[in-house]
């Protein structure tokens, strides 16, 4: 409890506001409502295509990758699809519901951009293990963030990676470390504590859940052999 108090001193001193972390981006930041005539002068729904040159992580015939877009266009019914390109140069056509992830560049990551997407593609294989270590986001510490976002009656109990990143390190996640955070808030461990938010099928946001809920979530995932020696089962 020791450690607890010097993180929420460091975040209080550092002017950080914890309820600010729990602020999540608006759900449309993927699709929005744009109208276009069809041909029988009827109007479809489209949805706002992710621009060329975002980094995302997307599923194809069961398997996860990680690409780059190259190219947008919408088909009849107003749906988006893609042309992405994977680090390894192999090109996919893909509807928008197959991206899990996006990472728009920035102004500031346009320079550095190819080693960004090394970067990226070597996350994507990251395990919890490195994920944690990278991030350097305890079992304890994940444990904390469930436990300040459970208590803050002025928010919505809801985390993205980003504001983990945020309210643990009181300082802005990378582009790149709020994609680790974001997967790691996707594993096992982390579902102890948190559940998945989804919009249009993407995952966008964490629910805090409720303390039973989490004690009994625990206590099934200390009790299987695989995770007898997990950290965060002596927590």
């Amino acid at each position: 409890m020791i450690r607890y108090a010097t993180i929420a001193s460091v975040l209080v001193l550092s002017g950080f506001s914890p309820a600010n972390a729990f602020v999540i981006p608006s759900k449309t930041t993927f699709t929005s409502a744009l109208c276009a005539s069809k041909g029988d002068g009827d109007e479809v729904v489209q949805q706002k295509a992710l621009t060329v040159g975002t980094l995302v992580e997307f599923e194809e015939k069961k398997r996860t990758h990680v690409g780059k877009i190259t190219a947008s266009e919408h088909k009849s019914n107003g749906g988006a699809r893609y042309s992405v390109e994977d680090h390894d140069g192999h090109k996919f056509d893909i509807p928008d519901k197959a991206v899990h992830y996006a990472m728009s560049i920035t102004p500031d990551n346009e320079r550095k951009v190819a080693a960004l997407f090394d970067e990226f593609a070597v996350a994507l294989e990251e395990g919890p293990s490195d994920l944690r270590k990278d991030l350097d986001i305890s079992p304890e510490l994940l444990q904390m963030a469930w436990e300040e976002a459970i208590e803050d009656e002025d928010s919505s109990h809801e985390i993205t990676g980003k504001s983990l990143v945020e309210l643990i390190h009181a300082h802005s996640a990378s582009a790149l470390d709020a994609y680790k955070a974001w997967r790691l808030l996707r594993t096992e461990s982390s579902h102890i504590f948190f559940k998945e938010i989804k919009s249009h099928g993407r995952v966008v946001a964490f629910k805090a859940k409720t303390t039973k809920a989490v004690e009994n979530a625990k206590r099934a995932f200390c009790t299987k052999a695989e995770n007898a020696e997990e950290d965060l089962c002596f927590v």
